[in-house]
């Protein structure tokens, strides 16, 4: 087996998802991310614009909660398919990974 078929092999296992596994939920993902760029580009005119600084605030939290829930996406189909696959593999380092990267996330 040539070490190119090796990877093939893990890559359609799922084991090697650092090397471009497709989330089940990626389009998701991205339409949630547009969404909010669009959401805070509205927020971006609302200050331009003058709009009572409440409304802006209001406006702010809105799109802070659309990333959080966006996280929250991406977090559970990681748990579901890379780290199934990471600990199944006995990957210690993608599970140390992800616990940093929780910390950033939810400060």
């Amino acid at each position: 087996m040539s070490e190119h078929h090796d990877h093939a092999y893990l890559h359609a296992h799922g084991i090697a998802h650092s090397h471009g596994h497709v989330h089940e939920n990626q389009k998701a993902v991205v339409n949630r991310l547009a969404r909010a760029i669009g959401h805070l580009e509205k927020v971006k005119r609302m200050v331009e614009d003058g709009v009572d600084c409440s409304e802006v605030l209001i406006q702010l939290a809105a799109v802070r909660s659309a990333l959080d829930n966006t996280g929250k996406v991406i977090l559970k189909d990681h748990m579901r398919h890379c780290m199934v696959d990471a600990v199944a593999a006995g990957d210690e380092t993608a599970i140390e990974d992800l616990c940093q990267a929780i910390d950033k996330f939810m400060k």
